[in-house]
């Protein structure tokens, strides 16, 4: 299964996800492409809606202290449903389908989400720091929201130029 990345500002984006009804041997090819996706990409989370498919499914693999992303912590998450969240922090944080921009977005420092995994089985994560806040992102991709949504005006209008400065610089170099 060959995949792609949607990038902005492409609507697609914007899609809300649907809810997964079938853990079939559908679901378990897309999420068995999208791993090497993300990992060739240098993402450590990949939302079904970034590859065109509007399911709520999303997938991450949060780097260990030596930078690798090891296929056993992998987390494959369908259909979740935060419960819990608290505290607040900051991180940079970039998207796979927004590349090369880079901003500091506020999020929740802990979440506990209730979720499933690819055959169904329902499942409960406790997260904080990095993985939490990348569950906050590639769920919000499943309401069709980009984490540049969560910028100010200023920073927003600012972005946008960039954005289009460099699509533009992408086109003269083709």
């Amino acid at each position: 299964m060959k995949l792609n990345i949607v990038e902005y500002p492409d609507k697609t984006l914007r899609k809300k996800s649907c809810e997964v009804k079938e853990f079939d041997a559908s679901l378990h090819k897309l999420l068995d492409a999208m791993n090497p996706l993300m990992i060739n990409t240098n993402g450590i989370g990949l939302a079904a809606i970034q590859v065109a498919y509007p399911i709520r499914a999303l997938i991450l693999n949060v780097p260990d202290e030596d930078g690798e992303q090891p296929p056993e912590n992998l987390l494959e998450i369908i259909n979740p449903v935060m419960t819990h969240k608290s505290g607040e922090t900051t991180y940079q944080e970039g998207c796979l389908s927004v590349p090369q921009f880079y901003e500091d977005i506020k999020r929740y420092d802990n979440v506990v989400i209730n979720y499933q995994d690819r055959y169904g089985n329902t499942k409960t994560l406790d997260a904080d720091g990095l993985l939490a806040i990348a569950i906050q992102h590639e769920m919000d991709h499943l309401e069709g929201i980009l984490f540049i949504d969560k910028l100010s005006y200023a920073r927003r209008k600012k972005f946008e130029k960039e954005y289009k400065r460099m699509q533009k610089e992408k086109k003269h170099a083709k």
